[in-house]
């Protein structure tokens, strides 16, 4: 041992790494050596750069005299201690230096496991858009079916629910709010197909999973256009398609309801159906169904048009006021819809009676509002004017039944948030006043009327609106207000 300690200091020099790893296993102590080492041991670990494994080959002469001296092999002490573990890097390889890459999609962003070694491990990151909508150029049902339906006006109707022409000018109207930039990552889809795709989910009810297969656009991003459509239709069309009635316009729509229903003095049809909506999560109502309910009240002419529509809740919960609660039914009640003053029925010289507008039993009578008397002791003169009024608010019930079976999102219950479905009850009403507008009324939409009723009850209504109901039945009953087939039917 103290010759070990003579040729110690000489050896120090040639020693690249550090003694410190080995001082723990040592089983002698450590302190007999420290006088013997001439230069201290710290300043030296700044310019290790390396472990004690490189050395070993090179200590095997110097060393292995000194084994026997220990308490045990420097070799089982090696083999105990855990091999140090290479720090791993996670780095990016662009897509124009990697070779190894080339079967992998574009949208596929992968990385690297860097180690020590040579060996790269690369692995596939989550993908941005799903490969299948990069075919959708080529594969997608706009791309496919779009230019061949133009050539066939017919198919064309019966694929997007309205002509070619009404389609262009929408197009033109919607254009300005839905054109996108395109990006060097990708072409944006144009203000056509986003029009096309709203318009199939409008006339089919398709969940977005569905449409997302069908034109090979993501899902997030069919609901997104959706919405965006929606919203944008309304905007752009209600003043031209839905504008707020004048005087004038008033009387026009009354001289329509004359004409087609004998029901004089009369400026519209209400009624209020049910928009079936699956239920919201943490939705609090008294009703234990999972179908939650919004409502749509409406307010057609005698050409089965809206002229006013009101989208809420109210009544979902069997509110006996509803309507008056709503927005159309307040500017009914304080006047401020610019009815025409009151005239004289025709073929009579007065009383100059108000213009009214037709409901059923559901609503509350008042000075403009009538609806039919109770069905249990019907005189004649009663019952002549529940069916004169019943063929007047017929119009309602008809433009209901053309707006469910054109546009068929309402068949069933929409699974979408209430804000979202009122968008796209105000977006199918103005497509449906533009559609008869400008396409006139096709058959096969008007045969059923799928969507409920609302089902409020019956409330007494003022003094002034029974004065006014039992007016019009004396002139039904009249000579001057009869007409052949009324008494026919019953």
């Amino acid at each position: 041992m103290a010759g070990f300690l003579s040729v110690w200091p000489s050896l120090l020099p040639a020693l690249r790494g550090p003694v410190s790893p080995l001082l723990p296993a040592l089983h002698v102590p450590v302190s007999p050596l420290l006088p013997a080492l001439h230069v201290p041991v710290s300043p030296l670990l700044p310019a290790l750069h390396g472990p004690v494994s490189p050395l070993l080959p090179a200590l095997h002469g110097l060393v292995s005299p000194l084994l026997p001296a220990l308490h045990g092999p420097v070799s089982s002490l090696l083999a105990a201690s855990p091999a140090p573990q290479p720090e791993i890097l996670q780095i990016k390889i662009k897509e124009e230096e990697s070779d190894s890459e080339d079967h992998l999609h574009p949208n596929e962003r992968s990385s690297a496991t860097l180690t020590d070694g040579d060996d790269v491990v690369v692995k596939k990151r989550r993908q941005w858009v799903q490969p299948m909508c990069y075919q959708r150029f080529s594969k997608g049902q706009f791309h496919l079916l779009y230019g061949k339906l133009r050539k066939n006006p017919e198919k064309f109707f019966a694929y997007i629910r309205m002509s070619i022409s009404t389609f262009d000018e929408l197009l033109k109207l919607v254009h300005p709010h839905l054109h996108r930039m395109d990006t060097n990552m990708r072409q944006a889809i144009s203000p056509a197909e986003r029009l096309v795709v709203t318009l199939r989910f409008l006339a089919t009810g398709s969940t977005f999973a569905a449409l997302h297969y069908q034109f090979l656009i993501g899902r997030a991003t069919i609901g997104m256009i959706v919405r965006e459509t929606c919203k944008t239709i309304w905007n752009v069309t209600k003043d031209l398609v839905m504008p707020e009635p004048n005087t004038e316009k008033w009387m026009k729509i009354a001289e329509g309801f004359y004409e087609k229903t004998d029901f004089p003095n009369c400026i519209g049809a209400l009624d209020g159906k049910h928009i079936r909506v699956t239920r919201p999560p943490n939705t609090v109502s008294k009703s234990c169904s999972k179908v939650f309910f919004t409502v749509l009240l409406a307010l057609v002419d005698s050409s089965y048009c809206f002229t006013y529509i009101d989208v809420g809740a109210y009544g979902s919960d069997g509110d006996a006021s509803g309507f008056f609660k709503s927005n159309l039914g307040k500017m009914v009640n304080e006047g401020k819809l610019n009815f025409p003053a009151n005239k004289p029925l025709p073929g009579t010289k007065g009383p100059a009676l108000p213009y009214v507008i037709v409901a059923d039993e559901a609503f509350g009578i008042s000075t403009n509002v009538m609806r039919p008397y109770p069905i249990r002791n019907l005189t004649g003169t009663k019952r002549a004017f529940n069916y004169r009024l019943t063929r007047a608010r017929r119009m309602v019930e008809c433009a209901f039944g053309i707006l469910a079976n054109k546009w068929r999102v309402f068949h069933s219950a929409i699974q979408l948030n209430t804000a979202f479905v009122d968008d796209i009850i105000k977006c199918a009403c103005v497509l449906h006043n533009l559609v008869l507008l400008r396409d006139g009324i096709v058959f096969e939409d008007s045969i059923l009327d799928p969507l409920p009723g609302v089902p409020w009850n019956v409330v007494r209504g003022p003094n002034s609106g029974m004065s006014v109901r039992d007016a019009y039945a004396q002139y039904f009953a009249s000579t001057q207000g009869e007409v052949p087939w009324q008494n026919e039917n019953f």
